[in-house]
Formats: C-alpha cells, sequence, structure tokens
C-alpha cells in the first residue's frame, strides 16, 4: 500500500469522498478472488468492501456488510482480533505491513494471508478510517530459476525449526548474500526468511496444541526457549493465546 501524496490537498474531504473516488475501481478490486480488500470509518465499520470479502463472510452482497465491523461478520476466533487491529491503526501511530496472519477461505476454512493496513487521513490531518487488502499466499513459484536453492532453503527451515535458525545458515544453503535471500524469498514464496520460519513453527505449534503437551512443551518443541514470546506470537498469526486455540479445536 502505497502512501498518500505529501500535498494535503490532494486528501479526501472525508471519507465519504474517498470512498466515491474508488467506486470506478471496485470490479477491478472485485477480479481479484485471492484478495481481500476493504475501507472502514471512524469506529472501524465496513464502509466499501469487495466480492472476495463478502463471500468469505458469507453474505450475499454487499450492503450486507457495509456498516458492520469484523467481530460481527467473522467467527470469535477472528472478528476481535482485525478489529483491535483496526483500533490500533485508527489511532493513527502504528501501520501493518505485509503481516502474516490467518485469513478465511472459501467455505470458511483457515488459510495464511499477508495483510495491510494504513490510516486514511482527511485534509487536515485527522483520522478518517483505514484502508486494508489481505492477499493469500499462492503455491511458490516454481518455474523461478532460484527456486531449487529456495526450495532447500525451505525444507532445511520444516526440518530444523525447532532449532535456532539464524539468517548466515539459510544463506550458506542458498548460496548468495542476505540482501538477495530476503528478494528470492518474496519474489518465490511472498513472505521474508523470517515469516517461513515464524510460520513452520506455529504450522507444528497447531499440531501440537490438538494433544495434551503442556503449552511451555509445546513452545520449546517449537523453536521458543520464552513461553511468553510463543505465545505473543501465536496470537499475532492466529488471534488467539495457545490455550484459547486448544479450547477451541477441543470444541471443534
Amino acid at each position: 500500500m502505497s502512501g498518500w501524496p505529501i500535498d494535503p490537498e490532494a486528501r479526501p474531504l472525508d471519507l465519504a469522498g474517498f470512498v466515491a473516488s474508488l467506486q470506478q475501481l471496485m470490479p477491478l478490486f472485485d477480479a481479484m478472488p485471492e484478495t481481500v480488500f476493504f475501507v472502514k470509518d471512524h469506529e472501524a465499520r465496513y464502509a466499501l468492501v469487495n466480492e472476495t470479502l463478502v463471500r468469505r463472510c458469507g453474505f450475499g452482497s454487499v450492503a450486507g456488510l457495509l456498516g458492520r465491523r469484523a467481530e460481527e461478520v467473522f467467527p470469535d476466533r477472528f472478528g476481535p482480533v482485525y478489529t483491535a487491529q483496526d483500533r490500533q491503526v485508527l489511532g493513527g501511530d502504528a501501520e501493518i505491513r505485509d503481516q502474516l496472519e490467518l485469513h478465511l477461505y472459501p467455505a470458511r476454512e483457515p488459510g495464511w494471508c499477508l495483510t495491510s493496513k494504513r490510516a486514511l487521513r482527511d485534509r487536515v490531518g485527522r483520522v478518517i478510517g483505514v484502508a486494508g487488502i489481505s492477499h493469500d499466499l499462492q503455491a511458490p513459484q516454481s518455474r523461478h530459476p532460484a527456486f531449487q536453492r529456495l526450495a532447500a532453503v525451505d525444507a532445511h527451515i520444516r526440518a530444523h525449526y525447532a532449532e535456532p535458525l539464524a539468517l548466515a545458515e539459510l544463506t550458506a544453503i542458498a548460496g548468495c548474500s542476505v540482501a538477495q535471500l530476503e528478494r528470492l524469498c518474496k519474489r518465490i514464496f511472498r513472505l521474508t526468511p523470517r515469516q517461513m520460519i515464524h510460520k513452520a513453527r506455529l504450522e507444528a505449534a497447531s499440531r501440537l496444541l490438538s494433544g495434551t503437551l503442556p503449552v511451555t512443551e509445546v513452545a520449546l518443541r517449537c523453536g521458543y526457549g520464552d513461553h511468553s514470546a510463543f505465545s505473543r506470537q501465536f496470537r499475532a498469526l492466529t488471534g488467539l493465546s495457545p490455550s484459547e486455540y486448544r479450547r477451541h479445536h477441543a470444541r471443534r
């Protein structure tokens, strides 16, 4: 998401003006089934949404979603987390950029996506809403010339996620610099190396939490020496604490 132009006169007078200016572009957003796009007002209520979001929330039309908050249309596991994100951004001091998190896919199945959110400001600098976009993680680009080298990095992460993993270790496998590794991972996997590690660890933690191991033991087996750090990371990516996730899984 690019920032607003520096010239304040280029900003909208109000949220209604901003929403109106986007109406002609909505058919483009509607044509992207792997992308969720929305605009919310200063109370975190939907003011503009694309058809992908409408379908994933189980509504029959855009109108049914407008004026509602995320916590009113998503399951308890997701909605309150999204609204909390919105309020953080609406505070004016935070921006979310390419945050790896779980989202709802067709048939309301969870899956991984990258989410960005940014506050919208009027011509005098007041926050009038928030705009956001979430891209589904797609299959790796296997035709890229560097795919085999990066696939080896991914395999190493998945085999050793429980151990400390340094970027130097991954660059040695890929045979490239840190900057090149970052760029290639983003190009092929849509993730940074650090996000790839978090994803592998949290997927393993999700599986282990379906059993009876103590949460502290799950943290250790997934590469987290600090239980509190594990809990913070797990909540950031899944919307639930490890204990809440376990209870949710048990109910299912």
